[in-house]
């Protein structure tokens, strides 16, 4: 099941919120015989997990099947590069999993043991035999948290981002479990910042997005994030105040490769090297940003709200502030 997003977090009678975790999603299927671990897209997680799937298979008995996320927390907060690495670490996996342990955080149950099937039950039942279920498992099992009071989702809002809670999710109690479906509401925390325009997508003529990027500490302009698609009212704000960076008239060139690595994108889906303009990194631009801010980028896609004229480039936050 999915969620569309929302712009306010909605309040009324019915109504369940819960954090919105940074992870992977994933589906858990106790079986006879062990845990399947699904991701959304139906790929096996288990080889990766091998610690959460053999929690799940101490913990919960067969017949079950969970729906959560998989986080890896570093410190006082959750990182996903280390999830990430799990996919990367070949034959240092197991000293990974040692190192930075991966939870469950489970926030529906789809099948209750020994098979019984849930996803016509209203959320609030489907709730209450979860939390049964969880009763007595491990840390690496976590029962997400759960209210009903707006005020109380609003100072998760304000006091859990900064371990890495990204927004809300919200939910009817007297929702089935439709799969696929895009039945729940999610409400993601954004913070405003600022960032120097370096790049466009696909050129200054058809401007359709803006590549970002800060100043490290050597004065050299990295990348950091990508905007959403410009609407039009914003393109023709930008179209004359942004210069091709073959104009630079002390002939720098241009810091980033091209095309951008595909690396550097973001993407976990067969990422793909991204051809740009570059332009001259003399415009700072206000965005709206959310906490996933890893290893100096936004891993998601940004909001462009204006350009900042009143700034110099060397007012914008450096590389190593989060906003």
């Amino acid at each position: 099941m999915l969620a569309k997003p929302v712009e306010i977090v909605p309040a009324g009678h019915g109504l369940s919120y819960e954090p919105k975790w940074d992870g992977w999603r994933a589906l858990a299927f106790r079986h006879q015989d062990g845990v399947y671990l699904q991701s959304r897209a139906g790929r096996d997680l288990g080889a990766y997990f091998p610690d959460v799937r053999e929690a799940v298979n101490q913990a919960v008995a067969p017949g079950a099947v969970l729906d959560g996320e998989l986080v890896v927390w570093a410190g006082e907060r959750t990182d996903f590069s280390l999830l990430q690495r799990r996919v990367t670490a070949g034959t240092g996996r197991d000293a990974l999993a040692r190192s930075h342990p991966a939870h469950y955080v489970v926030f529906d149950l789809l099948s209750a043991p020994p098979g019984l099937p849930l996803l016509d039950k209203p959320l609030a039942e489907r709730r209450a035999l979860l939390t049964s279920l969880l009763a007595d498992a491990p840390a690496q099992l976590t029962l997400s948290p759960q209210s009903t009071d707006v005020a109380q989702a609003t100072e998760w809002l304000r006091t859990w981002t900064a371990a890495g809670i990204e927004g809300l999710m919200i939910k009817r109690l007297d929702s089935r479990y439709e799969p696929g479906k895009r039945g729940w509401h999610k409400y993601r925390a954004y913070h405003t910042t600022e960032a120097i325009i370096g790049g466009v997508t696909p050129s200054l003529a058809n401007l359709e997005t803006l590549l970002l990027g800060r100043l490290d500490e050597h004065g050299r302009l990295r990348y950091t994030g990508r905007t959403h698609a410009l609407r039009p009212a914003q393109r023709a704000e930008l179209i004359d105040l942004l210069a091709p960076h073959t104009s630079a008239p002390d002939g720098t060139v241009h810091p980033w490769p091209q095309p951008l690595p595909a690396s550097w994108t973001g993407h976990l889906d067969r990422p793909q090297p991204l051809p740009y303009t570059p332009v001259l990194p003399a415009v700072a631009a206000e965005i709206e940003v959310d906490i996933a801010y890893e290893h100096h980028r936004w891993r998601h896609l940004v909001r462009y709200r204006r350009p900042r004229l009143d700034l110099a480039i060397a007012d914008v936050p450096p590389l190593n502030s989060r906003f």
